[in-house]
């Protein structure tokens, strides 16, 4: 085997595992967000052509409000046609109808989501600076080499992540597919 160091190994080891933990924190994140995107909704389609739910029993929800600063719509289904329903147990308590109120890319949602990719990002950024100092502190061409193309992956999911971390981003997407 060629001349590699304990050091070596416990570098790359570390910088693996905190590139590990950037990969689960995404997952995780990912996981999270789809959940409270789909908890409050349950049995309720969004027709985004029509702008309006549809509920279980195939009755339509409408905006009622919409608050441009916060930039969140509300729908709401006529409380007649709630109050009758023989599902209304199981769905709202409401007299007034069911409402749903559908939120932008820059609610709590969305911020912790860019959190975990900024926490992400800064793992993969130490990873990456700790395999940049072991490419310089090692001698032989093997291990340089293998470092080298970790360290492209880095830079590669690294770059993923900071485009997701963009404004202009508003949906969730894996960043390691």
């Amino acid at each position: 085997m060629h001349d590699v160091s304990l050091e070596f190994v416990l570098y790359l080891g570390y910088a693996l595992f905190l590139a590990a933990i950037a990969f689960l924190l995404e997952l995780i994140a990912l996981h999270a967000h789809r959940r409270a995107m789909t908890v409050s909704t349950i049995g309720f389609t969004y027709h985004p052509d029509r702008d309006i739910w549809q509920c279980p029993e195939d009755k339509h929800l409408f905006p009622i409000f919409s608050d441009t600063v916060k930039k969140t719509v509300i729908y709401r289904a006529p409380a007649d046609i709630c109050n009758s329903c023989p599902s209304k147990a199981a769905c709202t308590d409401s007299n007034s109808g069911r409402s749903i109120e559908r939120k932008s890319t820059d609610t709590l949602q969305y911020g912790m989501q860019r959190f975990h990719r900024a926490v992400s990002l800064t793992l993969l950024t130490l990873a990456g600076l700790i395999l940049v100092v072991e490419v310089y502190r090692t001698a032989s061409f093997y291990p340089r080499a293998l470092l080298v193309a970790i360290l492209l992956l880095f830079t590669i999911a690294a770059g993923r992540i900071s485009v997701a971390l963009s404004p202009e981003q508003g949906a969730p997407c894996p960043i390691w597919l």
